[in-house]
């Protein structure tokens, strides 16, 4: 991994940590309620809740009970979006630059191909 992808990474652990805390105390909700409101979520302690929102061992595993306990999205919790309510990320993704083609065969030099200075592939072929 990157030192960029490894920065993003860190960074959505602690926004996600940030904002369990940050949405629980919006609502009003202890963490003890928060737990009552998974219906007892077997596992979860107010202990363990407590330890991922201070940005210690995020157990991913929970963020879908998590989210609809505190009345969000995952991709709010992951800092993917400012809106709690809403599932999209706040700005597009980019798309993946085509790649681009194959050189044209050298072993044929009767083929003359005939590129494309704004899409950089062969767009057809000379007799």
């Amino acid at each position: 991994m990157g030192p960029q992808a490894r920065e993003t990474v860190t960074e959505r652990h602690w926004t996600c940590s940030r904002r369990l805390r940050e949405r629980r105390r919006e609502l009003g909700l202890t963490q003890a309620e928060v737990i009552a409101r998974m219906g007892g979520a077997n596992g979860l302690t107010n202990r363990s809740l407590s330890t991922m929102e201070h940005g210690r061992r995020i157990d991913v595993g929970w963020l879908p009970e998590l989210a609809t306990a505190l009345e969000c999205t995952i991709t709010y919790l992951l800092g993917l979006t400012d809106d709690p309510r809403r599932w999209e990320p706040g700005a597009p993704v980019p798309a993946a630059a085509p790649a681009p083609p194959d050189p044209p065969d050298q072993a044929q030099p009767h083929q003359n191909w005939i590129l494309s200075p704004q899409l950089n592939y062969p767009t057809s072929r000379a007799p």
